[in-house]
């Protein structure tokens, strides 16, 4: 696919130089040139709608794991990327995940602890001792939205970004994210390819809480779902909206 045939992005707020983007599931938030990826939808949707002559700037203050779906925010301008850096850096952005998992804990809601690590060379995280030199801290609160079957509808808010830490802290419990091949999921999800790199995950950044950078107002977006999610019947009137 060219770069003039890439899908235009699913934009939920323009606001200044602040853009919120549903990200879909199967697509890397940033890549080397000439792949795809939502930064590069982004800019080349900014460059056809302003009439750019040339390249269009982008900030990306955070990410999402490429498996992953929702909502994402970009910036603009400089002054814009690197304010919003600040708050995740500071940890005064809200974010929260809803996620489909495999099992169903025996808590309705909690905290969960870990010390953690990536794995050095792997695109993979591993749990590892308080005392490891490279572990760092990993605190996520959960709680049950519903319970079917086999399967939990999860919201989950990070305090601590860590790499693949839903993921892991999710699969470690033994409640691996539907999907995640590569955390012990035993089901698949999403549309269907051979690239194992395209494949989804159950898992969904369902809302942002942060401070418009510029005038100070708070920005409260929330992603719905891609029609894939409508697999989960068991959960389809939470995941309708």
């Amino acid at each position: 696919m060219s770069d003039t045939q890439l899908p235009e992005p699913d934009v939920l707020l323009e606001a200044g130089p602040i853009l919120v983007v549903n990200k879909p599931g199967g697509l890397l938030t940033q890549a080397p040139p000439g792949i795809d990826s939502l930064e590069l939808r982004t800019k080349k949707w900014l460059i056809a709608r302003d009439n750019k002559p040339g390249k269009a700037y982008l900030g990306v203050p955070h990410r999402l794991d490429r498996p992953v779906s929702g909502v994402i925010v970009l910036a603009k301008n400089v002054r814009a990327a690197s304010r919003v850096s600040e708050q995740f850096q500071n940890r005064t952005v809200t974010k929260k995940y809803w996620a489909v998992v495999e099992g169903r804990p025996e808590q309705v809601e909690g905290t969960w602890r870990d010390t953690i690590r990536k794995i050095p060379d792997e695109a993979k995280s591993e749990i590892v001792s308080p005392e490891h030199p490279e572990g760092k801290n990993a605190v996520l609160g959960y709680r049950v939205l519903e319970h079917a079957s086999s399967r939990s509808l999860l919201e989950i808010e990070l305090q601590t970004g860590r790499t693949h830490q839903i993921r892991l802290q999710c699969s470690s419990r033994g409640f691996p994210i539907v999907g995640d091949s590569l955390y012990d999921a035993a089901t698949s999800f999403g549309p269907a390819t051979p690239d194992l790199r395209k494949r989804w995950i159950a898992l969904h950044s369902r809302q942002i809480v942060l401070e418009h950078p510029m005038d100070k107002t708070v920005i409260d977006q929330i992603a719905t779902f891609a029609e894939h999610w409508q697999v989960f019947s068991e959960f389809r009137h939470l995941l309708a909206s």
